[in-house]
């Protein structure tokens, strides 16, 4: 895959279900009140340490409020050498609405 594609929640569902990773580029407080269950935080000061420690051919979900802003993320870890990257339409406030049993509150690690 040489870019990342958008899919919709039910397609993230069934590839989280399937051990992708899941990343969250959402403010810290956003996270802290409510993420999908199992994602990871990321933002400016913690990308470079996930980049380098990520398995860049692992299916890689980048969620952040709508949609919108985790397409422009997506493309970035693409172009870092991420190999299956897919940005999840309606991000997490439509993941929240469809799956609400499969979020999480708490801070970043």
């Amino acid at each position: 895959m040489t870019e990342f594609k958008r899919i919709p929640p039910e397609q993230a569902l069934a590839l989280r279900a399937q051990g992708a990773v899941v990343v969250d580029i959402r403010d810290a407080g956003a996270y802290a009140a409510g993420h999908i269950t199992g994602a990871t935080h990321l933002d400016n000061h913690s990308v470079a340490d996930f980049i380098r420690s990520a398995d860049l051919d692992a299916p890689t979900l980048v969620v952040c409020y709508h949609g919108n802003s985790s397409q422009s993320a997506a493309a970035y870890l693409v172009a870092q050498g991420f190999s299956d990257v897919y940005s999840v339409d309606g991000g997490f406030e439509l993941w929240r609405a469809t799956y609400p049993a499969e979020t999480a509150q708490g801070s970043a690690e």
